[in-house]
């Protein structure tokens, strides 16, 4: 078992790192970016963003990252007297809550919602506003999420070895 969770383990902190990266990237310059050009270009470009993502390593990494952590609850709640299970069962935890409900809770139904608008129509401007503030919103809970959760994990893996 303490294989399992050891290499269950490296890959979540692998790609919680990359995840971290990819909300942290977009909560302090792209969506900022994306605000300060001319409507309706920016939303234009995150509807395009939107598309592209779904189609790339982005989602496999997603849910791989998201199985492996939920896989780590369960074994660390099976085996709380391994060391690191403590540090284990909570970053895998706050990044399941934290990054993937918010993502599902939050950011997927405010792309839907971009993706139904006609940016050039008379919704667009304020859909556009709307989304902004919410989707970022949730998006920096993700990256704080994400960057505790990698820093719990380092520790689970620092008790192991």
């Amino acid at each position: 078992m303490g294989v399992v969770i050891d290499g269950l383990l490296w890959f979540t902190v692998i790609s919680v790192a990359i995840m971290a990266g990819v909300y942290f990237t977009f909560s302090t310059f792209v969506m900022r970016s994306l605000d300060e050009i001319a409507a309706p270009a920016g939303m234009l470009a995150m509807q395009s963003i939107n598309r592209v993502i779904l189609k790339s390593i982005f989602l496999p990494i997603f849910f791989a990252s998201s199985l492996a952590a939920a896989a780590l609850v369960v074994l660390t709640l099976l085996e709380p007297s391994v060391p690191g299970a403590g540090w284990a069962l909570l970053g895998s935890g706050l990044y399941v809550l934290g990054m993937f409900v918010v993502t599902v809770a939050g950011n997927v139904p405010l792309n839907n919602r971009l993706e139904a608008t006609d940016a050039k129509g008379p919704d667009g401007e304020a859909m556009w506003a709307t989304y902004l503030a919410r989707w970022t919103l949730w998006n920096h809970l993700r990256t704080l999420a994400c960057t505790v959760s990698l820093v719990l994990l380092i520790l689970a893996i620092s008790a192991r070895f």
